[in-house]
């Protein structure tokens, strides 16, 4: 019996390292915003990100009942170097009176 081949096949121990550098590319601009007061919304998310970078996206994640906050967001930039700027000057500081937690957002 004769085995076929497929000249085009990448093996899948080749393609998974491939795989994780563009998903982790794509994550390098997403920022998970943690530790936000209740009372933040997306315009003062966005004003305090929108120094460190053009923003494509701000969200913060909000109870679908009471239209209230959770305490965290994401914000997408347009470029990985804005996004790291941001992690690296964000992470620790003050908004809206609580200390946020910044990390690059992970795909769930």
């Amino acid at each position: 019996m004769r085995r076929m081949q497929c000249l085009n096949a990448i093996p899948i121990s080749a393609a998974a390292p491939l795989a994780r550098r563009l998903m982790s590319s794509l994550a390098c601009r997403n920022l998970f915003i943690g530790g936000l007061s209740y009372d933040t919304n997306e315009a003062v998310l966005k004003g305090a990100f929108e120094s460190h970078g053009e923003l494509i996206e701000v969200k913060v994640i909000c109870d679908h009942k009471s239209g209230k906050s959770k305490g965290y967001g994401f914000v997408k930039f347009e470029s990985e170097t804005a996004a790291s700027k941001a992690l690296k000057e964000m992470d620790g500081q003050l908004l809206d009176g609580r200390s946020i937690r910044v990390h690059y957002a992970q795909k769930g």
